[in-house]
């Protein structure tokens, strides 16, 4: 018998148990470990930071679906990896020893490389369901006492999407609420140019995306390297196409949410030979360790290059649809390993991405992710605002169902269908 940890519970790691769950014999032993007892649709926060969700509404607790399905919860803070002797420990003392490590952690949010940002600082975050209940909080506070807005995403960022959500949803709350023509908004970006989403652009994202902030009267900042953040002030380097330094900005802000750069967690950044300088796991094309042959990883936590280099510096995302590809990949490979053959399986590294706009929303494919593609596609309207709400429900009805299936796979199959009717 194998016990098989999966340490972290977020979008790759839940459904990563539920397909071990379902891919393994029963006398295989199967553990989750993660430091809340909540599973967040971490999607939905743009939403909770406006109002327009409840905490309950976008969380489930972890152990009571874990345990229906025969998988064992442990909640806690890992301290430590002692990968040479194959276990965790854990704060309070307890240790959990494994067969197979499947690491599933997410990022650590690394706000202190941009002095005064982040949730302890100046700005908000929407990457955690607390920051975006914090959050949420501030812009009660705007919406009483309007003033400048600046959204956006600073150096190393890799997830842009979410930026260019909470700037679209907050320009169409505060239209609604009627108070939008006192709110000026700047979009302040890493990316070399709008639309770029740490892909080097999708299809006519950079048009789209440019004309949507024109539309919505947000000025950009793009190249823009934030530099420090004061109570209410915001310090903004502006590069040019050769990294040289163009233009200085001061931009005052009552409102301002900012996503940091990402970093690997602290237990796992920590393992020797297992991470690259920013923490981030290092794996093979079978999501396996290269050093540690029983540590497999996926999901924002994995070592993945930039598409290109930027003057500022911007990492690649890694969306839903990547996520399940690598988390069956591994499932397969772990089966292989148990069941005497050698794993073959590889994830397909192709991006899919649901932004909701607000009042439309924007959709974008590219197979594989990094060019030259296969696919390169990329709309916009109101059927894909449609198509994420609708997505946030049936994901969380799986979470709660346990199913195992790649569903996201079959949900883009159903897009695309639906894209090419509104074609």
């Amino acid at each position: 018998m194998a016990h098989i940890v999966v340490l972290g519970a977020g979008l790759g790691g839940m459904p990563a148990a539920y397909e071990l769950r379902e891919a393994l014999d029963k006398t295989h032993e199967i553990t989750v470990v993660n430091a809340n007892d909540f599973f967040q649709f971490v999607p939905s926060n743009p939403w909770l930071a406006v109002g327009w969700r409840t905490r309950d509404a976008i969380t489930l607790p972890i152990e009571p679906y874990l345990k229906r399905h025969g998988i064992n919860f442990v909640g806690g803070w890992v301290e430590k990896i002692d990968a040479t002797n194959n276990k965790l420990l854990i704060k309070g003392g307890k240790e959990v020893s494994y067969d197979f490590l499947l690491i599933a952690t997410g990022p650590r949010l690394a706000f202190e490389e941009v002095e005064g940002s982040g949730p302890n600082g100046h700005t908000q975050s929407i990457c955690t369901v607390d920051h975006a209940e914090k959050a949420h909080d501030d812009f009660r506070k705007l919406v009483v006492s309007p003033g400048p807005v600046i959204v956006g995403a600073v150096q190393f960022a890799s997830c842009f999407g979410p930026a260019y959500e909470y700037a679209a949803i907050l320009d169409t709350v505060l239209r609604r609420k009627r108070v939008r023509d006192r709110v000026p908004m700047t979009f302040v970006t890493s990316e070399p140019y709008v639309g770029h989403l740490g892909l080097g652009g999708v299809g006519d994202s950079q048009g789209l995306l440019e004309h949507e902030l024109r539309h919505r009267h947000i000025k950009w900042i793009a190249n823009a390297k934030v530099t420090k953040v004061e109570a209410g002030k915001m310090f903004v380097d502006q590069l040019n196409a050769k990294g040289e330094l163009d233009r200085q900005h001061e931009l005052p802000f009552v409102h301002a949410m900012l996503l940091p750069g990402f970093k690997g967690v602290e237990p796992v950044a920590a393992v020797e030979g297992l991470c690259n300088p920013r923490g981030f796991v290092i794996v093979d094309e079978h999501q396996c360790s290269p050093k540690y042959r029983n540590i497999y990883s996926a999901g924002v936590c994995i070592a993945i290059p930039p598409v290109e280099v930027t003057p500022v510096p911007t990492g690649a995302p890694k969306t839903g649809y990547m996520i399940e590809s690598m988390v069956t990949a591994i499932v397969r490979n772990i089966k292989a390993e148990l069941t005497g053959y050698t794993p073959s399986a590889k994830a397909t590294w192709n991006a899919f991405c649901l932004a909701d706009l607000g009042d439309t929303g924007a959709a974008f494919i590219a197979l594989p992710q990094i060019p030259p593609r296969n696919v390169t596609w990329f709309k916009m309207g109101k059927w894909v605002h449609w198509s994420k709400i609708a997505f946030e429900k049936y994901f969380l009805r799986k979470m709660r169902m346990g199913v195992s299936e790649p569903f996201i796979e079959k949900w883009v199959l159903r897009l695309i269908g639906v894209a090419r009717l509104k074609s």
